[in-house]
């Protein structure tokens, strides 16, 4: 399938993010104390973790675009098999996790920005996805977009 320029706004805008992520701002901060810093540091490791699984999982399948590889595959196993885009879950984990363990609003800002930019990324991706695979719509009634579906 063939990127549009929809493709290349939506990985310009999420890489325009992590770069300004990755500024120190301290004027919006708070002081993060141990529960913080405790909740910061598993999200970040736990988010780290996922987000390299996931990408071990996807394999030739990676691209940072929404559009589907040519000849890719779909793939249900593993974190997959209960989320549909765990990378953006391991992604928004870890960036979450170091704001609160910094103590950053300017971080988790950032972060909930990009968590906008990564609902509507999906959006778009997963129509490709349901034109590329015709079982992808099933695949969507039974996992969640960044989370686990309750039971």
């Amino acid at each position: 399938m063939k990127k549009t320029s929809k493709d290349y706004m939506y990985v310009g805008i999420q890489f325009i993010l992590f770069a300004v992520y990755i500024i120190p701002v301290t004027i919006i901060t708070f002081t993060s104390g141990t529960v913080f810093n405790i909740i910061g540091i598993i999200l970040l490791a736990l988010g780290a973790l996922m987000g390299l699984v996931s990408i071990i999982q996807l394999n030739k399948n990676l691209s940072p675009f929404p559009t589907p590889i040519s000849g890719g595959k779909l793939i249900e196993t593993g974190l997959y098999k209960y989320i549909r885009h765990p990378i953006y879950t391991g992604i928004l984990s870890t960036l979450l996790g170091y704001g609160l363990y910094s103590g950053s609003v300017y971080k988790i800002l950032i972060t909930m920005t990009l968590l906008v930019l990564f609902f509507h990324k999906s959006k778009y991706e997963e129509k490709k996805l349901s034109l590329v695979f015709s079982e992808y719509p099933e695949y969507m009634k039974k996992t969640g977009r960044f989370f686990p579906k309750a039971l």
